[in-house]
């Protein structure tokens, strides 16, 4: 089976690293959200893909949930007693994936090709795509005024509330190369339980992906990042209450309205009522267990809705 998963943030790389476990891997075509990119110290960052790659090869700090496992901070260390930006957590195995990124990327090679290159010696089987070899940037509005991405989610760790959001960048990008074309292939089509707005948002911003789902002619299946209304860790419940008018399973499947088929939901929701098809299963993902037990939600759902 040929499996398509929109995914961002930790949730959407476990959903991720669940499907790699339970289908065969070289069918799994994983779609990177490239909103949250930012240069720091001269070098270009990918936290989304970066957190797929390390989740998906045993790489990533489990307890932090991002970042590497066994990490270092001597660099890090240096810069700030230099008086340089350390506002940005970057640590000693990460700055060697992100010098590698950085120099591919001064020579004019694509993001998806670099990607690509930084997967297979890792030894990550699935096919990885950013959203688009382009630049795109998630801009948040709130009482503190617009802010970039990362500024408010790790410098200001979120605590402003958000009253919009906009994507520098998308409606001139283009999907990146075989995006489109794993979509049209695809026997299923997954959006992971990442946050609507900031994680899959980003990527169904750029022109032609949206298009595409909503052209598909295979079953799409989403997983609510939320249960019992609360996120598993960061600001998506918040975001839902404020943009989306409440934080239910029904507000989920209105974020991708004409986008999904059926609503992957936990237990604790099993009583609320959506427009479309609910699965019903336990979302946590905090082991290899509940990762496996979410990833057959999904292609259990999909073969009923054929």
């Amino acid at each position: 089976m040929r499996v398509v998963v929109l995914a961002g943030g930790l949730g959407g790389s476990r959903l991720a690293r669940g499907l790699a476990e339970t289908i065969d891997p070289t069918e799994l075509t994983i779609v990177g959200n490239v909103g949250d990119d930012v240069e720091i110290l001269g070098l270009h960052v990918s936290p989304d893909l970066d957190t797929i790659l390390y989740t998906l090869t045993g790489r990533l700090d489990e307890t932090k949930g991002w970042g590497r496992a066994g990490e270092s901070w001597n660099a890090l260390e240096s810069v700030a007693e230099l008086g340089g930006e350390s506002w940005f957590r970057l640590g000693d195995l990460d700055l060697g994936v992100h010098l590698v990124r950085t120099e591919a990327l001064r020579r004019d090679e694509p993001l998806s090709a670099v990607t690509a290159r930084i997967a297979r010696a890792f030894g990550f089987e699935p096919a990885l795509l950013p959203a688009t070899d382009e630049r795109v940037r998630t801009w948040l509005a709130t009482p503190a005024g617009e802010l970039p991405f990362q500024e408010w989610f790790v410098a200001r760790r979120h605590r402003d509330e958000v009253e919009g959001v906009r994507f520098e960048g998308a409606d001139d990008a283009r999907p990146a190369p075989g995006l489109l074309e794993s979509l049209e292939t695809a026997d299923l089509i997954a959006i992971a339980p990442s946050n609507p707005f900031v994680s899959i948002g980003p990527i169904l911003a750029v022109a032609g992906i949206r298009e595409a789902l909503e052209a598909r002619s295979v079953p799409a299946v989403a997983v609510s990042p939320l249960i019992a209304g609360k996120a598993v860790r960061g600001p998506a419940a918040r975001m839902l209450a404020r943009l989306g008018g409440g934080t239910g399973p029904q507000q989920v499947t209105d974020c991708y309205k004409d986008l999904i088929d059926a609503l992957v939901i936990d237990e604790a929701d099993a009583d609320e009522e959506t427009a479309i098809r609910t699965i019903v299963t336990r979302t946590l993902m905090d082991d290899a267990d509940g990762r496996r037990r979410v990833a057959e939600a999904v292609l259990e759902s999909a073969a009923a809705l054929r």
